[in-house]
């Protein structure tokens, strides 16, 4: 390196606050508080090297470097825009140099790498490298560098006060599933949008990447339809327990929708159908058989009249303006259509309609999705069936999934997060039709276990839905989610052999100082050792 070079170097260091001053003669270094470690991390990562002789300190001169291009750069804004406020960082975003012999090997900062990254990461996953200098973040794709900055923030204290350290290692990671959800029902109960993008934060924290809106029920109509105002005016009215109603304008879905992109979390809107239909039948009289639309309805179990009359022509003209509609505004792959808990249709009065459903979905461009039953009822391949109950059906999804169906997995006994914790608890909160689910019960399954002669090839992910029969606001959806949550999106994103529950729950216990900080009110589980219980 000529001394030009080297001039070069520390003038470029130097314009960006990169080089740390001076500690005094004679004075004392600052003490430093013991960081989370890399063993602390949900879910738990692939392969982790700790190395702790070294950690990385970020201080008022930190900078994020990014490379990659706008890609990276958004991700590189939105880890800044997490620290700033509570750091009071100026956290300045820059493009990585330019490679050249005056640039240092590891920059001393935070580096966003899109390239470079261990083959095995795929799409989702990332390496991560802390050394004393630096934090290095590589990824082969935008939504895998946002997973490596959801594990960095779990690095940092939860407080995200005082002075901040990053323990010193190697991490490689990437998911177990290519799928893994949470389903928020919007339908008994209505959540505003802000309330929806707050959940979307929560999610993606621990790399859940799809959302799951069911926006259709007996209960309420959530989502604007243009050319039927009536599904809002009335059937958005109301809800679960006779609440107050709402609904989303097609603006402010898309708003979700693109909150969620930003998030990497895929929205899959879901019209649940022929079924569960009762808000669309009280908005729309033709749409009975009988041509009469009855009130609206608010009970907590499905409406005792609830299923579209599929023999009219009407009814195949409001789905296909609904589902056109709901494509568009969706740019996921995915489009559910439900197709749960039928109670008048015959067999074959199910399966005739199905088959009409089907191919509207497909020429939409969207893979056809839709709650276990679905696969009865649809030719399987090419379909996706969510698995949530043991009704008899079980063993026509494993022979689905045999024939090509995929699968997602959403056992109710395990996975359903309005059910309560323990009997009784909480006392206003939550169902007991399926079953007490304690947060180790939630940990304690595997996917490919599930389904009889399930096909595990076939098997995409795992989902944790959460019904609103009995919650009224979003901490109420928190406090059930949390901690149970994190339990399910472990069992989507690390391998079935690291699934231990002592060290889960250790790990676990470490993200409630994290959710407290967060404003995220969440319920002590008895069995997790949470710190200062």
């Amino acid at each position: 390196m000529t001394a030009r070079t080297a001039r070069r170097g520390v003038l470029f260091l130097s314009l960006l606050g990169l080089l740390a001053p001076a500690v005094p003669a004679g004075a004392a270094p600052r003490p430093v508080p013991a960081a989370p470690t890399l063993q602390q991390v949900v879910p738990a990562p692939v392969s982790v090297t700790p190395d702790p002789a070294v950690r990385y300190r970020l201080g008022p001169d930190t900078v994020v470097f990014t490379a990659g291009g706008a890609e990276a750069r958004e991700v590189g804004d939105y880890l800044a825009g997490l620290l700033r406020p509570s750091t009071r960082f100026r956290l300045p975003v820059f493009p990585a140099p330019a490679s050249g012999p005056w640039v240092p090997k590891t920059l001393p900062g935070i580096s966003l790498v899109l390239g470079g990254a261990d083959a095995r990461v795929g799409d989702e996953g990332y390496q991560l490298d802390s050394t004393a200098t630096g934090v290095t973040i590589r990824a082969a794709k935008p939504a895998g560098l946002f997973n490596g900055v959801q594990t960095l923030r779990q690095l940092l204290p939860a407080s995200l006060s005082g002075p901040l350290t990053v323990a010193g290692g190697h991490i490689l990671d990437y998911p177990r599933y290519a799928y893994r959800g949470a389903m928020l029902d919007v339908a008994r109960h209505f959540l505003p949008v802000a309330d929806v993008e707050k959940y979307i934060d929560d999610i993606a924290l621990y790399k859940v990447n799809n959302l799951h809106l069911h926006l259709t029920d007996d209960q309420g109509w959530r989502l604007q339809i243009d050319g039927w105002p009536n599904l809002t005016a009335k059937g958005a009215s109301t809800g679960s327990g006779g609440g107050p109603g709402g609904f989303y304008t097609q603006a402010q879905y898309r708003e979700i929708v693109a909150y969620a992109e930003s998030r990497h979390v895929t929205i899959v809107p879901e019209i649940d159908m022929p079924s569960h239909f009762g808000a669309a039948l009280a908005s729309y009289a033709e749409l009975n058989c009988d041509g009469v639309a009855g009130p609206v309805y608010t009970g907590l179990t499905p409406a005792p009249r609830s299923d579209l009359c599929v023999g009219k022509p009407v009814t195949y003209r409001f789905i296909r303006d609904v589902l056109g509609q709901v494509a568009a505004l969706t740019p996921g792959g995915y489009l559910d259509v439900g197709g749960d808990e039928i109670q008048d249709l015959t067999d074959e009065q199910y399966t005739a309609f199905m088959k009409k459903i089907a191919p509207m979905v497909a020429a939409l461009g969207k893979k056809l999705f839709g709650w276990g039953e679905m696969l009865t009822a649809t030719p399987p391949q090419g379909a996706t069936g969510e698995f949530w109950i043991y009704d008899g059906t079980q063993n026509e999804v494993g022979q689905a999934s045999q024939q090509g169906a995929k699968l997602i997995m959403a056992p109710c006994v395990y996975t359903y997060l309005d059910m309560k914790y323990a009997p009784g608890v909480p006392a206003s909160l939550g169902l007991e039709w399926a079953g007490d689910i304690s947060v180790q019960a939630a940990y304690g399954w595997d996917p490919t276990a599930v389904v009889p002669g399930a096909s595990a090839s076939n098997i995409d992910g795992v989902e944790a839905p959460l019904w609103t029969d009995t919650v009224r606001s979003l901490d109420d959806v928190r406090y059930l989610a949390f901690p149970r949550l994190p339990a399910i999106a472990e069992i989507g994103w690390s391998p079935q052999a690291s699934h231990d529950w002592t060290s889960f729950s250790a790990r676990l216990a470490a993200q409630g100082p994290r959710w407290t900080a967060l404003g995220v009110k969440y319920y002590p589980a008895p069995e997790i050792p949470w710190p200062g219980h």
